[in-house]
Order: structure tokens, then sequence, then C-alpha cells
């Protein structure tokens, strides 16, 4: 499969996913954008993808909580076919919004109680550019990546909190995929993304599709052009879904 088919999920107050079908685009997929009332009514739409992203923004204006209202609707609209997707080996990533939402979903550990992004630990907005480290993990969109990511996040929410027993099982069972070099939010042992026991689910708080030219950047003129792309986030997903 030259280009495998993605699709990318926005639901009310989305706004990223015009940037992650970029992303996608750039990285070898065909990414097709669809609003979650679409995918409500075409269920069938995720059986033709071989790739899912369920993009960041603001859901619903995070009105009752990030990633809640997105996550109850994700369930309704897909039922049973979403544990089959992943079930399928088929890559899931959630960014940012979409992260909150998997998590709410059930979709990646802790469904929201165990586990949660819960706000921020100084109480503020934060956007601003982060470094993120690659973990040893058994996540395929971080496979090969030996470099930090550099991209920004802009949440209020972000802040990954977890029982002891969920954090001890994430760690050792190498479901941590992405650490942060300066923690902007106070997760839990500096985690910025974590993955499901399968490893081809993943979740992130920092926008990689955000970072996928180098003139993004915001230190393109100083030496910083082409250092710590997002794309290879992307890339390692395409290259997933390519081999299935």
């Amino acid at each position: 499969m030259s280009r495998p088919p993605a699709l990318v999920v926005a639901a009310p107050g989305t706004n990223r996913d015009h940037d992650v079908a970029f992303a996608l685009d750039l990285a070898g997929a065909e990414p097709r954008r669809t609003l979650l009332a679409e995918l409500a009514e075409q269920p069938a739409l995720l059986d033709d993808a071989r790739l899912l992203v369920v993009a960041g923004g603001f859901s619903h204006a995070d009105a009752l909580g990030a990633g809640r209202l997105f996550a109850l609707e994700l369930r309704r609209a897909l039922g049973e076919r979403l544990p089959a997707f992943v079930a399928a080996g088929r890559p899931v990533i959630g960014i940012c919004n979409g992260f909150q939402t998997l998590v709410r979903a059930g979709v990646l550990p802790g469904d929201g109680r165990r586990a949660a992004l819960g706000p921020n630990a100084h109480g503020r907005f934060e956007c601003r550019w982060v470094e993120l480290e690659p973990q040893p993990s058994r996540c395929i969109w971080t496979a090969g990546l030996d470099d930090a990511i550099e991209c920004p996040i802009a949440h209020g929410e972000g802040r990954f909190v977890a029982d002891p027993e969920t954090v001890e099982a994430l760690e050792t069972g190498g479901q941590v995929a992405l650490r942060y070099r300066d923690n902007p939010n106070g997760s839990l042992n500096d985690i910025a993304g974590v993955c499901d026991p399968t490893g081809v689910v993943l979740g992130l708080m920092p926008h990689p599709e955000n970072h996928v030219v180098p003139r993004q950047h915001p230190q393109r003129g100083r030496g910083a052009a082409g250092r710590g792309l997002g794309l290879r986030l992307f890339e390692a997903g395409v290259r997933h879904a390519k081999e299935l």
C-alpha cells in the first residue's frame, strides 16, 4: 500500500485537524478529515482507514471537562469498531485534546480515574515550545526515534496524573513513550506521552503536527531549522500502517 488512508477525526472546537492532515500527507499517508457527526452517521469510514488520528483543539469548549464529551460521542459513534481497529494493529494517535479524549474513552490507560490529564500544576494555560525525549518503549510511533522532538504545547489541562500502581505499570510495561526535558505542567515523572499495552495507540499533549517543516521552528533563523522535527513521529506511524 503506497499511501495508506488515514482518518482525522474532529469535533466542535477542534482546531488542529488541518495541521494533522498536512503532517500525514508529508509522511506519506492519504488523509481524510471528518467531523465526529459525520463519523456517527457513517461509522464504516473507520473500516476503510489504516490509521486514525483524534486531533487536538478544545472540543465542545471543554465545558464539562477536557475531552469528556468528545470521548462519549466517539464511543457512541464507533462502538466496538474502535477496539477492533486497535486489535487489528492499526495505529491510533490522540494529540492534546485527542489524548484527553482517548484516556476518557478507555483506549489509553486510566479511563479518567486511575490516570487522567489534570489542570496544570501552576494553574495557568501554557503555550510555548518544549523538547520531548523519546523513551525505550513498545510504542510504534516512536520506534527508531533517538533525538528529541521539538514542538509547541497549548493546554490548561495537560498534567499527567495517575495512581501509583498505574504509574508503575506504565513504567515497567514500556508504555511511557515520551518525557518532557523541561516539565511545563507538573506531569508525573515528566510524562508527555503514553501508549497502550499493544504499542499502537499513542497519546501526547504536545503538538508534533506543528513542527513538520523547518520553517515552523521559532528559531529557524538561528541555526535551529530542521532540528527536532515532529514529522518523524508521523512517518513512524505511517510506516507501521503500510506494513499491515
